[in-house]
């Protein structure tokens, strides 16, 4: 029996190992640019120099932590990522949803398929282009959406330099960005539905609306819950390349977010110890989100990641 075990290990072995094999240069990689810059975390609690070595850097313990507290604008920071980070959460939970259901019912197949690929293609455009097109789109003068306010007589609004409505820009366009991808996994889920529940409800006399009202939306339910739970660790990540691309000091007040944050006063001002320092309590607060959203998940939704 022994002899038989080990041969079925070896068998095992053997068909696993190019697997495996396919997966050890990502490992390679994520251990070199994820796991040994953890060194540097050292510079949180350092009066960091590049003119000295990591190690023989003067030790301060938690003052990094003191005077970044003590900053008039540091609190701001925190409040611009958690609510821009909040809206976007919300918004991309809800018109996913929403989209998905309404996609659920158009029955002209081309025409759906078209309305997907519509919806999924600016997922796969970075930033960086988008930033450029809704500059153009948005903008105070020539913009199509200010012509538009104009042709209804409204007044141009300067998205992009007005602080008061840069936050909700930031939500609106992302949400767009991520619409049709959301929807992906709502689609999947309204498709492994059971038929017999709508032959049922139909014979009850139950319309298309009250179809999805109590046999469509209560089924896809658990995946609603999931997907919440699951964005609660994203609480912190407001998105640095879309701020960055789009904002200007004119909206620091209300669109500087942490990641930003850290850009400027680590790679800008060279001020490697406190952008490590924000950098490090950003980490641990998203860690504890994270664990907390897989506790909520394995409760709510019957979901185990281990």
């Amino acid at each position: 029996m022994k002899a038989v075990a080990v041969k079925k290990r070896k068998g095992w072995f053997r068909k696993e190992i190019p697997f495996h094999l396919m997966l050890l240069p990502a490992v390679i990689i994520t251990f070199i640019f994820k796991y040994i810059p953890f060194v540097g975390i050292t510079m949180a609690f350092e009066d960091y120099t590049p003119l000295k070595r990591l190690f023989d850097q003067k030790w301060v313990g938690l003052d990094n932590y003191k005077y970044l507290f003590s900053l008039p604008g540091f609190g701001s920071v925190i409040w611009n990522t958690i609510f821009i980070a909040v809206m976007k959460l919300v918004g991309n939970l809800i018109f996913p949803v929403l989209v998905a259901l309404l996609l659920n019912e158009i029955r002209a197949r081309h025409f759906k398929k078209t309305v997907q690929t519509v919806l999924y293609l600016p997922h796969f455009i970075s930033w960086a282009a988008l930033a450029g097109i809704f500059i153009d789109i948005l903008s105070p003068s020539g913009g199509i959406v200010n012509q538009l306010l104009s042709a209804v007589g409204l007044k141009p609004v300067f998205f992009l330099g007005n602080s008061a409505v840069f936050p909700y820009t930031m939500a609106v366009t992302d949400i767009w960005k991520e619409l049709g991808w959301g929807t992906i996994v709502y689609l999947a889920a309204i498709t492994g539905i059971d038929p017999t529940y709508y032959e049922a409800a139909r014979m009850d006399g139950a319309g298309r609306f009250k179809q999805v009202l109590y046999v469509t939306i209560p089924s896809i339910l658990p995946m609603i819950l999931l997907m919440m739970v699951l964005s609660v660790g994203n609480v912190l990540q407001a998105g640095f390349e879309q701020v960055f691309n789009l904002y200007s000091p004119q909206v620091y007040s209300t669109g500087d977010i942490i990641d930003t944050y850290v850009y400027r006063i680590g790679v800008i001002e060279a001020k490697f110890d406190l952008a490590t320092a924000v950098g490090l309590f950003k980490s641990g607060i998203s860690f504890v989100l994270i664990i907390m959203g897989y506790k909520l998940a394995d409760k709510l939704a019957g979901y185990k990641v281990f």
